[in-house]
């Protein structure tokens, strides 16, 4: 998950505001374990201080109009990158 892991936790509340359980739960079921609280608030809160999410004062996580663009801006090098990915996905079927 290195790597991708700050892009899943903008696109995952891209979907919806999440607390960190439920940010927790959602990449527990791409990856097959649950991160630790070590894994994902360390970079909630670079991603925090980036102004890309903002923390309510229930402690949920939602996307700023900042964080949009740079999802998508990060899409876009994504899909750049593995414009075969219809290919890629055949071939691990």
């Amino acid at each position: 998950m290195k790597g991708y892991l700050t892009y899943l936790i903008l696109w995952i509340l891209s979907k919806k505001t999440m607390n960190g359980a439920e940010i927790s739960r959602e990449l527990e079921k791409r990856r097959g374990t649950k991160p630790s609280p070590g894994t994902i608030y360390p970079p909630l809160k670079k991603l925090k201080n980036q102004k890309l999410i903002s923390i309510d004062e229930n402690k949920y996580y939602s996307l700023t109009p900042l964080g949009e663009k740079e999802l998508k801006t990060a899409c876009e090098f994504f899909f750049n990158i593995f414009y075969d990915i219809e290919e890629m996905l055949k071939f691990c079927k």
